[in-house]
């Protein structure tokens, strides 16, 4: 799943002085180099491994005949009939999934609700094969997660299988109406799926141009908290050291918009160049019919996406949280960067750091507390390792996910001071606000963990600062006196959109 996966034994990045020549020169069609034996026999120990695991399992799983379909340079691609019945934007409703696909359960020591979880495979039917792979192999080979951690691992091979997770439990009506819209719009394999599988095509095709390049996966697809609706983020390396945004990171990406415009076009739609602080092409993947945001060496991107990965599976109340909490700033029309009000990192920054903040904490400061595990100079190839590194983290608080939720919006209705104080995660408090330009006469501060920017920048008028307070005022008085989801958030609509 992390996505060097596709290319075990990729070579590592030019020294500097290469990286320089290189970069000059873009140049073309340059072969990559051969592997080494040590690269090839990691391959080859990976590949056992998992064919003898499959020895192992695959006596009882159904076999799922593969779909041919032709995906950018006509090489076949095959999907799984499951997977074609996702193509397009509008989502199967409740009804045609099984049942057994909705409900499949695992174990855990803290609950007996369980779920789907959304970075492993879904049940059997429900599996692809991408091109480059052996048919199916590492998807049907069983996977036993490592009894340390408590986040799903991330390996070479495309996606471990089944990772035992769970939710906790829920009895009292509004922590159902929580976990009930969790179960229904949590990000499932197939939607990662799908954009795992242009992700691997584009790479292959990009490094035709840059052969040094490597494209990763980020954001809300891999950090634990994507929805059935989320969109991917794309995040384009070109080299280790820092690209200009202004000139650099436009014209490689105005040779990635050609790139798409031609040789991809059929398969890769309206690809378009915009030209923000951090410029990204923006376009439409119609394989797997995903909307996908590309940058270059936004770096930062990768680090916290594995960061919020930890934090997402350190503690089974989480990830509940955060979706209903996106879900509800998304229909109150409060989460939306582009017309000023908050993203959604903002917002899963933001319910993060209530959490720390709790009298009982129900998540400490990851950085803190492993700051060799989350050090801002770690190796991009390292970092996809440090989530299964980490061990669950035991709380005290027992507090139920209601109660969590009429809390979060208590806090910031009544008791976070917004002019005077600024969201920290990597502190694990409400900290003074910096006297710098980007935080002077700001209205909301949320820091960036690793490069302590701030994040709600994009709050830059009195009048949606106001509403966004409004909202969480409504919210908090509404949700103590009836204790309904549907009084802030109607399920029905919700769950249609997914």
């Amino acid at each position: 799943m992390f996505p060097n996966s596709s290319n075990l034994g990729h070579p590592q990045f030019l020294q500097k002085q290469q990286q320089r020549d290189f970069f000059n020169k873009f140049s073309l069609n340059i072969p990559p180099p051969v592997l080494t034996h040590q690269q090839i026999a990691d391959t080859q120990f990976n590949f056992q491994n998992a064919v003898t695991l499959l020895i192992r399992n695959v006596a009882s799983i159904p076999a799922v005949p593969p779909q041919p379909m032709t995906y950018g340079n006509g090489s076949p691609v095959y999907m799984s009939n499951t997977l074609r019945s996702f193509r397009g934007r509008k989502r199967l409703s409740e009804q045609s999934v099984p049942n057994d696909a909705k409900r499949q359960r695992f174990h855990s020591h803290r609950s007996e609700t369980t779920v789907v979880n959304p970075a492993v495979p879904l049940l059997e039917e429900h599996r692809c094969s991408f091109p480059g792979s052996v048919e199916s192999l590492l998807f049907y080979a069983h996977y036993i997660p490592d009894s340390t951690g408590c986040v799903p691992p991330l390996q070479d091979t495309l996606f471990p299988d089944r990772v035992e997770n769970r939710l906790p439990l829920a009895e009292d009506k509004l922590s159902q109406q929580i976990l009930e819209l969790f179960q229904a719009c949590q990000q499932q394999t197939c939607d990662l799926s799908r954009k795992e599988l242009c992700r691997t095509e584009l790479q292959r095709e990009i490094q035709q141009i840059f052969p040094q390049s490597r494209l990763f996966l980020v954001g809300s697809s891999l950090n634990g908290f994507g929805t059935r609706s989320s969109d991917g983020d794309l995040c384009l390396v070109v080299k280790e050291e820092p690209v200009n945004q202004k000139t650099e990171a436009r014209e490689i990406l105005s040779l990635v918009q050609k790139l798409f415009s031609t040789k991809l076009s059929s398969y890769i739609e309206r690809p378009q160049l915009i030209r923000a602080k951090v410029p990204i092409v923006k376009f439409r993947d119609k394989v797997s019919c995903v909307e996908f945001d590309l940058n270059v060496n936004n770096v930062v991107g990768i680090r916290n996406t594995f960061l919020l990965r930890t934090y997402a599976y350190l503690e089974n109340r989480v990830r509940p949280l955060v979706l209903v909490v996106k879900k509800w700033a998304s229909f109150h029309d409060i989460n939306d960067a582009s017309r000023g009000t908050l993203s959604s990192y903002s917002l899963v920054l933001m319910v993060l750091h209530y959490l720390q903040t709790l009298p009982e904490p129900i998540l400490p400061s990851l950085q803190k507390i492993y700051p060799e595990s989350f050090d801002p100079t770690m190796q991009l190839h390292l970092v996809h390792q440090t989530p299964c590194t980490i061990p669950a983290y035991l709380s005290k608080n027992g507090s139920s996910l209601g109660d969590l939720l009429i809390g979060f919006f208590k806090y910031y209705a009544t008791e976070f001071d917004w002019s005077r104080q600024m969201i920290s995660v990597r502190e694990a408090k409400a900290i003074p606000r910096p006297d710098g330009t980007e935080w002077r006469n700001k209205f909301i501060c949320v820091e960036e963990p690793f490069d302590r920017t701030n994040t709600a920048r994009a709050v830059h008028e009195n009048q949606k600062f106001a509403m966004i307070k409004g909202e969480f005022q409504k919210a908090w008085q509404v949700l103590q006196d009836k204790k309904d989801l549907n009084c802030v958030l109607p399920l029905r609509t919700t769950t249609r959109k997914r």
